[in-house]
């Protein structure tokens, strides 16, 4: 990718007159975009009044005018933060405060600015380099402004006396120093080398100096740079001029080249000195001292033994407080008048690997979304090591495992971007260890931790503990009855869990579903709205969805099976018999010539209920008085027979009462009335002979279809109650719920009292499934469990003794 450079050059003149100075600023922007680097550089001339124009940054970085604002467009800089600022109107970066070259980076031949530009949405980085351009502000400075010289009489023509030059606090052309001296017949100036470590200014003796004519000279040495305009500094120089020793130290070499490791301990030995002294006596011996022009940072730092020469370290040295020491020593006899010579000593401090990289976060952008893409910016990394060379080159690393990564993206700084997806639900917090290391050896090292949260977005729908539910309902609940209770389960975190449960719609027959049950958004409890009845509604199957209210929301559904319970709700109801009588009472001829056994005539009877609750028998009410009846009644056939041979005796008139009555809890009663008259055989009516023979006929005929049909239905029960035993244990892992409105169980029931079948009342149930027709039940007993009823009165129930048989 392409990156964008500019440079803005600036230039400041100034000139005299009236103590005006006319500021001349040009501009030259010059744009180019190198892959990889993405600087932006500018250039400002240092001592520029507030407000001065450096650059349309907003512009230059490709931003729009109207983003700078909604973007958070800011501007970071290491050390002083105040000297630019933007102005978010228009974009352009411009002076905000003094800003001094020579304050910012001493004698640095470079001198800039950097800057960090950020804006988010997205997040975006900007480096932006602004170049601080010297200005002639800064005069040339002498150590001193006076300097006091001691120089024999003797000394020899062409005899160089060094001078400690000026310093300019300006850099290039403005700290180019020029020397002149004043006039004068017997020094000349000697101007310094092309050797910038070496200043080799000093005075020549031209003339031979006379104590006696001239005991002191009086010069002036000024310095001027290069400057526009020029600058000058001046120092008076005084000459004394002395009698005696005629000659002086000479050191073995007028520079020294001493390397020093930083951080030694005080005392190490930096260099030993020698110098020679031609004289003899006190005139030859010499003493070591540091000349009066060093500067205290070198006095803080060194020391020289006066008697050996040799220079020892006593303060700390730091490579990254100072790379280079100069230090500039003076030989001088003991001479009466004593005569001196210098050399000068330059110590490199050579740097060890001993300060720690730096960390700083510059930016975070936190939480972090789950749903982030891949290559999202989190967090921006810069590093440092004060450091130089390999010591301060480092390398930032990231801790395993986790879906991150680092990515370099200038030097020195790195982003932490996002390296594969994130899943809230299963992590949703990351502590993040960033490890700088430099090239040192051995390397050190730095550690920084950031807290990462992951934000949740709605990606996880409620889910049920199971697909489906069946719930057990007892017939003619109250209204508003709370049958079962439906629960959900979100994943998410806040409104993406927050889940409402709402019925989903349909048609029951011709009603809505919702006239029969509703379900509390909050709670998931449903609740039956009318009471059920068992004989209109077996089965109510539908389905609760469960919603978030996440955006979009999420959601899924359950199935409920209701199940309506039968209750004893409907009493046995008479059919009405081919032989009528008055007010409903059946009237039958009997001849008095029958033997025990005769089949007089057969009650029938239905129950719209089911099971046990339409499981019917027959009982024959004591007569009045207490008299012993000839007759009685099938338990369960409702046959009504003779228990012995007619006689005379009997009355002529039997009314018979036969109670019918279910096995519900309680039992519901019906109450028929059969109306029995003896006569001789002669007297009946030989159609009702022929009619009771061709009723006995077709009830015998089916008596022995049922006793096949009834064993049948019994083998396929058995099948059907092994299949549905399978079916539960595979398909619940629990027993039904009943709820807590109508507790109570299933009871499935058949009559017979003579191993046959017979059966409540044909009807057709309605399953209210929403799919498919209405199925007939038949209920079916073996004959076992028959024989016991008869024994006992008491139905029993066991596994295999019923089945239900859907036609």
């Amino acid at each position: 990718m392409n990156k964008k450079h500019c440079a803005v050059e600036m230039e400041f003149s100034y000139g005299t007159g009236q103590e005006s100075q006319r500021l001349l600023l040009s501009l030259l922007l010059l744009a180019a975009w190198e892959a990889g680097s993405g600087q932006l550089q500018y250039s400002v001339p240092e001592e520029a009044k507030h407000g001065t124009f450096v650059g349309r940054i907003a512009q230059d970085l490709g931003l729009e005018l109207a983003e700078v604002v909604p973007r958070l467009f800011r501007v970071a800089s290491k050390g002083r933060e105040d000297l630019l600022e933007v102005n978010l109107q228009n974009g352009v970066l411009f002076v905000n405060s003094r800003i001094d070259r020579e304050e910012l980076c001493g004698r640095s031949a470079e001198c800039s600015i950097h800057l960090e530009v950020i804006v988010d949405r997205p997040l975006q980085v900007f480096h932006v380099e602004v170049e601080v351009k010297d200005i002639n502000d800064n005069p040339p400075v002498f150590p001193a402004t006076q300097k006091n010289l001691f120089i024999a009489e003797s000394r020899p023509l062409d005899t160089r006396f060094p001078l400690e030059g000026a310093s300019d606090a300006d850099i290039g052309a403005n700290a180019l120093l020029t020397y002149r001296l004043s006039p004068n017949e017997y020094f000349s100036l000697e101007k310094p080398s092309n050797d910038e470590r070496v200043k080799g200014l000093g005075l020549v003796l031209r003339k031979s100096l006379d104590r006696e004519e001239t005991p002191e000279i009086f010069l002036v040495l000024t310095a001027t740079d290069g400057g526009k305009p020029e600058l000058t500094g001046t120092v008076q120089l005084l000459i004394t001029v002395l009698d005696a020793n005629d000659n002086a130290p000479v050191f073995d070499r007028t520079l020294y080249m001493v390397k020093l490791a930083e951080n030694v301990p005080n005392g190490t030995s930096v260099i030993k000195l020698n110098a020679s002294d031609l004289d003899e006596g006190l005139n030859g011996d010499i003493i070591y001292l540091f000349s009066s022009d060093i500067s205290p940072n070198v006095k803080s730092k060194f020391h020289i033994d006066p008697i050996t020469g040799q220079i020892m370290v006593k303060g700390y040295i730091d490579f990254e407080e100072s790379k280079s020491f100069e230090i500039l020593v003076e030989g001088i006899d003991k001479g009466q008048l004593p005569l001196s010579s210098h050399c000068r000593v330059i110590v490199e401090v050579e740097d060890k690997n001993d300060n720690v990289p730096d960390l700083e976060f510059k930016s975070l952008s936190l939480p972090i979304r789950e749903d982030a893409p891949q290559g999202t910016v989190i967090a921006l990394i810069s590093v440092s090591d004060r450091d130089a060379g390999v010591n301060g080159q480092v390398t930032c690393t990231l801790m395993s495992q986790v879906p991150f990564k680092l990515v370099s993206t200038f030097k020195n700084y790195y982003s932490l971007v996002l390296d594969s997806a994130l899943d809230r639900e299963s992590t949703s917090h990351y502590q993040l260890v960033v490890t700088a290391r430099d090239g040192g050896s051995p390397s050190l090292w730095a550690t920084a931790t950031v807290s990462v949260e992951v934000a949740d977005v709605n990606d996880n729908a409620p889910a049920f503990a199971q697909p489906e539910y069946t719930v057990f309902v007892k017939e003619n609940n109250p209204p508003g009855c709370h049958i079962f209770t439906v629960s959900a389960r979100d994943a998410d975190a806040q409104e993406n869990a927050l889940v409402s449960y709402s019925l989903v719609e349909r048609r029951v027959g011709e009603r809505a579903l919702s006239s029969y049950v509703s379900v509390h958004a909050e709670s998931g409890k449903v609740y039956a709205l009318q009471p059920l009845d068992h004989e209109e509604l077996e089965l109510l199957q539908f389905q609760v969805s469960a919603r978030d209210a996440g955006v979009p929301p999420l959601g899924s559904n359950v199935t409920l099976q209701v199940f309506v319970l039968d209750e004893n709700d409907n009493v046995p109801a008479l059919l009405a018999s081919r032989a009528g009588g008055s007010g409903g009472a059946v009237s039958e001829l009997v001849p008095l010539s029958v033997g025990a056994g005769h089949v007089v005539t057969k009650v029938r009877a239905v129950d719209a209920d089911s099971g046990y609750n339409a499981w019917l028998s027959y009982e024959l009410q004591p007569a009045a008085g207490g008299a012993r009846s000839p007759f009685r009644v099938g338990l369960y056939t409702g046959e009504i027979s003779t228990t012995r041979a007619l006689d005379e005796a009997d009355a002529p008139l039997q009314r018979l009462l036969v109670l019918v009555k279910d096995h519900g809890e309680p039992a519901l009663t019906a109450t028929a009335t059969v109306l029995v008259s003896l006569v001789e055989s002669g007297q009946v009516p030989k159609a009702s002979s022929r009619a009771s023979a061709g009723v006995a006929g077709p009830e015998a005929t089916l008596v022995d279809v049922n006793v096949y049909l009834i064993i049948s239905i019994c083998a396929v029960s058995s099948l059907l109650v092994l299949t549905l035993l399978l079916y539960t244990a595979l398909r619940c892992s629990a027993p039904p719920t009943e709820v807590a409105c109508g507790p109570g169980k299933a009871t499935l029931v058949c009559s017979s009292a003579v191993g046959s079948w017979s059966y409540s009342q044909q009807r057709r149930q309605r399953v209210c499934s929403g799919e498919g027709p209405p199925k007939t039940d038949l209920m079916a007993f073996s004959p076992s469990l028959l024989e016991s009823r008869d024994r006992d009165y008491q139905p029993q129930t066991t596994g295999d003794s019923f089945a239900k048989v859907s036609l």
